[in-house]
């Protein structure tokens, strides 16, 4: 990483431990640790460790290949790179086998492109080039380090290694990244119990003579073993964090955000990028990547561990100018811009609506015009399981499961968005809901606007009747909720946007 990128993420990363509570994932990149999930329980190498059992490759570490052309496993200098173009790119070009299914060649694209979003990486589809990665369903996850020169190829078995996490791991295998376990400072925050590791097994432990680049260790890295990573004896540790014992270590999800500044760092990417992945947090203007004279334009990506994404604007001031041609936000319901979009490019000071993803990511871009811009926001973002944000001209939604019943402790939220100068329009198609007094178990509430300060309108149970609704303004919600028992068949909704 260029002089200047390095003192502006310092800086960036001060301004986070001062400014605002942390999300988990920086929380680590400062020296803290994210707080997982139960779900996260499954890491990565574990996964790979079982697929790749009775493999016929000859495999180090669990997934690496040694190659002839090379003495050692480990990426030692530039010449195992990928070359730099004079864009500022990384060109790494790969052919994957037509063996793959749309579907399941997706799986991988997706895993790409969170690279191309969050570095200066590129996985280009090939055309001539002499150096490239071939991509087979073999038997098993695995993949040689760096590059080789000439076809390397990088196994990704259709059954088993079709997982973000995995391809994700492989790919940095493929830009010349080991397991982080391995790092010669290691025994500074783990601890081998070599007791319930076989003899045999051991090299599988080895450190690398490779510098950790000033990066803090990283124990949620999509690179390193789980706790139990070859253990001879069930439900013993082998890999036990010296900070916090009980911590899990590796996750199952994507790269942490110090993965991604350790592609960025090692090939001198000049990004403004950044990535969240806890399952809430809060996030300000000031805390995207410092911006410099040359790069005015930075994204932030958020990915959960889980179904959705809710993000709201709590403040929203933003350098107003004709056609936002100056400073602008805009928000893409996925992990690049070519995803569809959510929030158009939105100036202005103004109440901006809570929009949900329909998956588990979703990128915020900001531009602004001038180091000096006034402009300012701050928003929060967290793990829903499920909801919606309508800005089509009509269609319809419905409690989850419809018509066979929705689920007990259930939240869905639906915000719907008209144009300017247009209402929202809604009509209640079937509605079967739990009966109480005061519909205090089960309900369907409108908001005449957005959620959070909304008037309410109504909130209704059991069969009925729900009445015709159209808002004042141009932004209706619709929130439904079930608590722990009794269920029924749940309520259908259809929209418009009319003047």
């Amino acid at each position: 990483m260029a002089p200047g990128c390095a003192a502006l993420l310092a800086t960036t990363l001060l301004c986070l431990s001062h400014c605002i509570p942390l999300p988990g994932p920086l929380k680590d990149l400062l020296g803290g640790h994210e707080q997982h999930t139960e779900a996260s329980a499954t890491d990565v190498f574990s996964h790979i460790l079982d697929r790749n059992t009775g493999s016929k490759k000859l495999i180090k570490q669990g997934d690496m290949i040694q190659v002839k052309r090379r003495s050692t496993l480990v990426c030692p200098t530039s010449g195992c790179l990928w070359p730099k173009l004079s864009d500022g790119t990384v060109s790494v070009p790969y052919v994957i086998s037509d063996a793959y299914s749309a579907d399941e060649a997706e799986v991988i694209l997706h895993a790409m492109r969170e690279f191309h979003t969050l570095t200066c990486v590129r996985f280009v589809s090939r055309r001539s080039e002499k150096d490239f990665v071939q991509i087979n369903s073999n038997d098993g996850c695995w993949s040689s380090v760096g590059r080789l020169g000439g076809a390397q190829e990088l196994s990704l078995a259709k059954d088993g290694c079709l997982i973000h996490g995995v391809v994700q791991h492989e790919l940095n295998h493929v830009l010349g990244f080991i397991h982080e376990q391995c790092r010669p400072d290691r025994d500074n925050y783990i601890k081998i119990n070599w007791q319930y590791v076989n003899p045999e097994d051991a090299m599988n432990f080895a450190k690398s003579d490779l510098s950790p680049l000033n990066l803090p260790y990283d124990y949620t890295s999509i690179m390193h073993y789980g706790r139990y990573a070859y253990s001879n004896t069930t439900g013993e540790a082998v890999i036990v964090p010296l900070v916090n014992s009980t911590n899990l270590l590796g996750q199952r999800y994507g790269m942490s955000p110090i993965d991604v500044h350790r592609v960025n760092t090692v090939y001198s990417c000049r990004v403004c990028t950044a990535l969240l992945s806890d399952t809430s947090g809060v996030f300000i203007s000031a805390d995207f990547p410092a911006f410099t004279a040359e790069d005015l334009r930075c994204v932030l990506l958020i990915r959960v561990p889980g179904r959705q994404i809710l993000l709201d604007f709590e403040v929203f001031i933003v350098q107003e100018s004709p056609g936002c041609i100056a400073d602008s936000v805009r928000v893409y319901d996925g992990d690049s811009i070519q995803s569809p979009v959510l929030l158009e490019k939105t100036c202005g000071s103004r109440e901006v609506p809570g929009y949900y993803s329909s998956t588990n990511t979703l990128l915020v871009e900001f531009i602004r015009s001038s180091l000096r811009s006034p402009s300012h926001f701050q928003a929060k973002y967290q793990m829903v399981a499920c909801g919606a944000t309508k800005t089509t001209m009509s269609g319809e939604f419905s409690s989850e499961n419809f018509p066979t019943g929705y689920p007990n402790n259930h939240e869905c939220t639906w915000n719907l968005i008209a144009p300017p100068g247009y209402k929202v329009s809604i009509t209640v198609v079937s509605f079967h809901l739990e009966n109480s007094p005061a519909c205090e178990f089960d309900y369907v509430i409108f908001w005449d606007g957005f959620k959070s300060t909304a008037k309410m309108v109504g909130k209704y149970c059991g069969e009925g009747p729900v009445p015709f609704f159209i808002s004042t303004g141009n932004v209706a919600a619709v929130q439904f909720h079930s608590d722990k028992s009794i269920r029924a068949a749940g309520a259908l909704f259809t929209y418009a946007f009319i003047h």
